[in-house]
């Protein structure tokens, strides 16, 4: 198995049960989701970011929730807008995005 240097979960608000409903469903969280998806396949990092969508974080007053390990940070309020911007700076540039940082 190949290990990632990055790992992004996507809360997409996604339930045992298959369902997805939810506050981060509700705010694009899955379109947040097939953006990085796209972005990561555009730029050929596959091999080095994974992506996962996730169930609930808890904070879905904060959604749609990204968060990026082994660098254990966690952005909120993410659009598909804002993902160019978090590949560019942090995946890619190795700088925080502050202004999304919770």
């Amino acid at each position: 198995m190949q290990k990632p240097e990055r790992h992004i979960f996507i809360c997409t608000s996604s339930r045992a049960n298959g369902q997805q409903k939810g506050f981060c469903h509700s705010k694009d969280g899955v379109a947040v989701m097939m953006k990085f998806m796209e972005e990561i396949d555009e730029r050929e990092l596959g091999g080095e970011v994974f992506i996962n969508n996730t169930g609930c974080f808890g904070i879905c007053e904060k959604g749609p929730i990204v968060v990026v390990y082994p660098d254990n940070v966690w952005y909120g309020s993410v659009t598909p807008d804002d993902v160019e911007e978090i590949l560019n700076e942090h995946i890619e540039g190795g700088n925080v995005v502050e202004r999304l940082v919770i």
